[in-house]
């Protein structure tokens, strides 16, 4: 379901579960809380904002990349959990805060697999920073 809507429409959709308000992102079966059922399905997003990040001088081989990357967890509008994912254009953490407002990229629909991957990263819209 999540995948799906992500790559042929768009759309982040999410799950929420009634008895304890939670909404989920990426969808889920069950409450991770109550253990109850989800079957409400719910678009999020596509904006968010930045609820912690890091920037990475080594990538995943240990090896310096060709730009430092910078990484977020952003919690998209509508949801109660976060995402991690790339935030594009920040090279240094002076470029971001928490609690920049962030909006979610996706490939071409052309290009889309069904796949987090269809998720280019998150590009800051609206810094909180004085």
């Amino acid at each position: 379901m999540f995948f799906t809507a992500l790559k042929t429409r768009g759309e982040l959709l999410g799950t929420r579960c009634a008895p304890c308000s939670q909404v989920y992102l990426p969808a889920r079966l069950f409450c991770e809380r109550c253990f109850s059922e989800l079957t409400e399905r719910v678009p999020v997003g596509p904006e968010g904002i930045v609820k912690s990040f890091t920037i990475a001088y080594v990538d995943r081989q240990n090896q310096p990349p060709p730009q430092p990357i910078a990484l977020a967890l952003v919690q998209p509008d509508g949801a109660t959990t976060v995402l991690l994912h790339t935030l594009l254009d920040v090279k240094e953490a002076s470029r971001v805060a928490i609690g920049d407002r962030v909006i979610i990229v996706l490939k071409p629909e052309t290009e889309r697999t069904g796949s987090m991957l269809d998720i280019k990263g998150f590009r800051i819209i609206d810094s909180c920073r004085s």
